[in-house]
């Protein structure tokens, strides 16, 4: 009776291990890489003339300062803008902007300058929603000034069916540019 037992409490000990060790264990899930957004574009044209102004941060925020143009334009003049993003961390660089173009229906593109009379901007492109994306703009220059404009993309993805693009905290921030203006 003695080594039956014996010889059963080593059975069930066997099986045990062989079952924790038949076991995988759950893989986790792989890590989708995403878009490295180093660089925004922004292309002011009028009369036939672009002018293109950069913003770009290679290695990403806390590391070395961001290489920023300064945007100058002349005044009392309207601009056509348009937005480029790249992620320059590859080579070669992959644009980004058609992709922001195909999933317009959750980015806006919220311009700010300060003062707040130094320029008006105007998103003129739309969503499949009729919400505004940005991409695309007008720029109205007033009198001779300076000042700042600071561009930011907002990924804001519908909730619950709900859109929610309107350039508030709701979301994320895909990029924060600030960029030093010249009116002459």
């Amino acid at each position: 009776m003695k080594n039956l037992r014996k010889s059963l409490t080593i059975l069930a000990l066997a099986l045990a291990v062989v079952t924790v060790s038949s076991c995988k264990k759950d893989e986790p899930d792989p890590v989708q890489d995403s878009e490295n957004l180093t660089t925004l574009k922004l292309n002011f044209t009028a009369d036939g003339v672009t002018k293109t102004f950069a913003f770009k941060d290679l290695d990403g925020i806390g590391g070395n300062a961001p290489v920023v143009d300064n945007i100058s334009l002349d005044a009392n003049k309207t601009y056509n803008v348009t937005v480029q993003v790249l992620d320059e961390s590859k080579s070669p660089a992959e644009d980004i902007t058609t992709e922001i173009e195909e999933e317009n229906f959750e980015h806006l593109f919220v311009y700010t300058p300060t003062p707040s009379n130094l320029l008006t901007i105007t998103r003129t492109d739309k969503d499949n929603r009729n919400l505004e994306v940005g991409l695309k703009a007008s720029a109205v220059t007033t009198n001779a000034g300076t000042g700042t404009l600071r561009v930011v993309l907002y990924h804001q993805p519908p909730q619950n069916g709900v859109p929610i693009k309107d350039g508030t905290a709701k979301g994320s921030t895909d990029f924060d540019a600030q960029f030093n203006v010249t009116i002459k």
